[in-house]
Parts: C-alpha cells; sequence; structure tokens
C-alpha cells in the first residue's frame, strides 16, 4: 500500500482505535507489532489542520522497533469536533488526557511543525509523561511571528517539498482541511501564531532532538540552533535536502535520525502514567 495515496484507510502494521476522552472521541492509530517489552513508545503530534494521516509514512518505519501511537487532535481527523477550537494549552491537555487514559509510559514525542508547539506546551504542563522529545520543524519562529511573514513562508515552501511526495500529501491536506474545517484551521493557525515557544523550550529538560530539512522556508537555520540552543539537552540535525514535512516526504531520513538519537540517549524517566 501507498501510504502517500491511500489516506484513507489504516496502513498495515496499524489499527484503528477511539477513546472517549473527556467527552471528545478520539481516533489514533496504533501500531500492532510485536516489539520488546521494554520498546520505548513514541507518540506522534500533527501539524495545523491535518491529522494523524500524513505522519503514517514515519509511523510505519519506526513501528519495526518500537510501540507507536499516532492521535487525531480534538477537532482533526476521525477524532470528534469539539464546539470550542481549542488554544495551544487545550491542545496539550487534550493529548495529555489521552495518554493517561491510553495509560501509556512516559513517551518520546515526535512533531512536525505545529506540533512541537503542542509538545512543547505539554512537556511544561504535564512533565511526567514527556520521557524524550523529537521536534521536526518546529514553528513558530520567534523573530517572524506574524499571520503575514507566516502565511508568507507557507507560500513559498510548496516548490521545496518533493514533487512527487507533494502531489501526494496535497491530496492528505485537502481531506484533513475538509474534516477539521476551514473555520478550524484558520482559528487554530491563529493560535499557533501567538504561542510563544521560545519562552517554553528552557523549561523542557528532557533529552531533546530539533530536526531540520535544509529545504524548509518555514524554519530558518537561524532559528533551528536557537531552539536547539534553548533545550537544556537539546541538540539539531540538519538533514541535506529535507523540506517541512520530512514525515511524509523524506521518512526514511527522519526515522533514521529518530533512531540514532534514541539509541544515543538515555530514558529520562520509568515512570508510568497513572
Amino acid at each position: 500500500m501507498d501510504l502517500r495515496v491511500r489516506w484513507d484507510l489504516v496502513a498495515e502494521g496499524f489499527a484503528h482505535e477511539w477513546t472517549d476522552v473527556d467527552r471528545v472521541r478520539m481516533h489514533a492509530r496504533v501500531s500492532t507489532a510485536s516489539v520488546p517489552r521494554d520498546a520505548p513508545t513514541i507518540v506522534l503530534v500533527h501539524g495545523i489542520g491535518v491529522s494523524g494521516r500524513y505522519l503514517m509514512p514515519t509511523a510505519v518505519r519506526l513501528a519495526t522497533t518500537y510501540k507507536v501511537y499516532v492521535p487525531d487532535l480534538p477537532g482533526f481527523g476521525l477524532s470528534g469536533k469539539p464546539s470550542r477550537i481549542l488554544d495551544v494549552a487545550g491542545l496539550a491537555d487534550a493529548l495529555a488526557a489521552w495518554m493517561r487514559v491510553m495509560r501509556l509510559p512516559a513517551a518520546t514525542l515526535l512533531g512536525n511543525s505545529f506540533g512541537c508547539q503542542i509538545i512543547a506546551e505539554l512537556g511544561v504542563r504535564h512533565p511526567t509523561l514527556v520521557d524524550r522529545v523529537v521536534l521536526q520543524g518546529p514553528t513558530i519562529d520567534a523573530h517572524a511571528r506574524s499571520m503575514r511573514r507566516q502565511v508568507l513562508r507557507w507560500t513559498m515552501n510548496s516548490p521545496f517539498e518533493p514533487r512527487a511526495a507533494w502531489t501526494s500529501l496535497g491530496a492528505v491536506v485537502r481531506q484533513d482541511y475538509r474534516d477539521a474545517g476551514v473555520g478550524r484551521v484558520i482559528a487554530t493557525f491563529r493560535h499557533a501564531v501567538r504561542d510563544r515557544i521560545e519562552d517554553k523550550l528552557p523549561r523542557l529538560d528532557v533529552p531533546a532532538l530539533v530536526v531540520r530539512g535544509t529545504r524548509d522556508p518555514i524554519v530558518p537555520q537561524r532559528w533551528a540552533h536557537e531552539a536547539a540552543r534553548l533545550l537544556p539537552q537539546g541538540r539539531l540535525v540538519v538533514v541535506p535536502g529535507g523540506a517541512h514535512t520530512m514525515n511524509f516526504t523524506s521518512p526514511d531520513d527522519l526515522a533514521r535520525v529518530v533512531r540514532d538519537f534514541l539509541e544515543a540517549t538515555p530514558r529520562s524517566a520509568t515512570r508510568n502514567v497513572a
């Protein structure tokens, strides 16, 4: 199955799971492969307007070694659509509540773009849930915090994504935007621009990896360096030729750097979620 085309189906080796969390039905794709009991748990966190669908190319590659969960946050994908549009704190709290209902251990959180902002908020508000973090293409650049500048960067992004994969990704994004609704996408984008991730990164004191592709106009090299420097245990990996949505367009490269990071860093905790 080509995951970049058949976005409507669950990938081989994954199952759909629905869970009631604070009166919202949350959907997740959960890996089913047998892995060692002490294998790290990885939770993938999606970006603005989209869902876990576009994370599946990376999720499939990680699921051969780790237990992998790919939730759709409230309002997005196949999850329920609460009437109130959640801000960054609300989405982080919803993710935390879902992790507790699922009884996940402290996990490695892997996010793309806006998903990195949710992870940073989660780490500050619910630190016992976070073991390690991977922030791939973290937004919002602290030196470009305006709707106009961010829209311009997103407009510039398309030519930098691999053409063949971008065509498939466009189909996934259009489906996700239809599921969420344009109003929710725009409101969430506004929440993202207002959010000051740079104030939270210094408080995220766990092993942390920032990943940037050299063809990412949304996350300049200067901002990627700054984000890694702000993290107490941060490091930066730059992937040659990688674009902003490496999780979809360069999943082999992203899975490789994630594996290298997890193998090189000890777990920060062995806590279980109550």
